[in-house]
């Protein structure tokens, strides 16, 4: 099998060390992505591509590419690659999975506690010379010990959350297509529910589903408008599982008290109605970017690829 690899942006030197010296490495050390027409250019003769989320590997490109036998997406999700149309084509597709769960689950955290807390805005306020006094009543934020968290999506990650969620002594719901198993309900003190229970129910909502057509807009109107005026809604799964139209709308109205946000729908680009409002906490999809678990991403991704044109089986191939 040809050893010929494209990888479309930038990678840390620790995992592009791991390519072996007798493959051929077509290399942009850029955080641009390549447009379409020189992606499918540099794939030419090429039998591997490791790939960032922001990379769009669809039919087209795969029609393009008949030599390409790997795709290593180096990001947990792969609703960047049209999985369907690889399988076809005989494509591999792996992912990272399991290197940065536990680093995604802190950073769910953080935005969780930062939007109950105000984090965000007492920050700006200290910043800014406002702050003349203590006051009584500045900035009062939302107690989160005690409280019902729940989760949408009880994979990997969402079990790393509820994990922590034992630590504030809360009340844990969880809804997923699959039910867990009884032992693993009873070590997280998890109960398995309804999505619309769940979110009548829970002070705090962290979702960590995977993008489908299934899940897109999961979280819309109608369920936007089951949650409690209190609720703080926390999404660093995909954007586009949350209509972000409507989420302007419910913060702007109070159906809910706040959001914290990693991923949007049109990232880079962020609803208008989102920016200027004060209840909600935006990151740039940073879940996952310690120095430590970005290397191991790269490193997992290289090394799948590798394995997969030295005729070995991959690591962590998408199902």
């Amino acid at each position: 099998m040809a050893k010929n690899i494209v990888i479309s942006n930038s990678l840390p030197h620790e995992a592009i060390r791991l390519i072996p010296g007798d493959f051929s490495l077509d290399y942009n050390d850029s955080d641009a992505p390549l447009s379409k027409a020189e992606l499918i250019s540099r794939l030419k003769g090429r039998s591997g591509l490791i790939c960032h989320i922001i990379s769009t590997i669809d039919d087209e490109v795969l029609a393009a590419a008949p030599t390409l036998k790997v795709v290593a997406n180096v990001a947990v999700g792969y609703n960047n690659i049209d999985v369907a149309a690889a399988k076809r084509r005989e494509v591999i597709v792996t992912n990272t999975p399991d290197v940065l769960t536990e680093t995604t689950a802190d950073f769910a955290w953080a935005l969780l506690m930062a939007t109950a807390r105000r984090v965000v805005e007492a920050d700006r306020y200290a910043r800014s010379g406002q702050w003349k006094a203590w006051k009584w009543d500045l900035l009062w934020g939302a107690d989160v010990h005690g409280k019902t968290l729940g989760i949408v999506g009880f994979g990997r990650i969402g079990r790393a959350v509820a994990r922590r969620a034992r630590g504030f002594d809360m009340r844990i719901l969880y809804h997923d297509a699959v039910r867990v198993d009884a032992a693993v309900e009873r070590e997280l003190a998890a109960t398995a529910t309804d999505l619309e229970t769940l979110l009548r129910e829970a002070d705090f909502v962290t979702l960590h589903v995977n993008l489908t057509p299934d899940t897109r807009h999961l979280i819309g109107e109608r369920t936007l408008r089951l949650m409690r005026k209190s609720a703080i809604l926390v999404n660093a799964a995909r954007g586009p599982i949350v209509d972000e139209a409507m989420l302007a709308r419910a913060l702007r109205e109070g159906w809910i008290a706040g959001a914290g946000l990693d991923v949007f729908e049109e990232e880079p680009k962020i609803h208008a109605g989102l920016v200027p409002l004060q209840n909600v906490v935006l990151a740039p999809h940073i879940a996952s970017a310690s120095r430590d678990t970005r290397i191991a991403m790269a490193t997992l991704a290289v090394r799948n690829c590798v394995a997969v044109l030295e005729g070995k089986p991959p690591l962590t191939p998408v199902a």
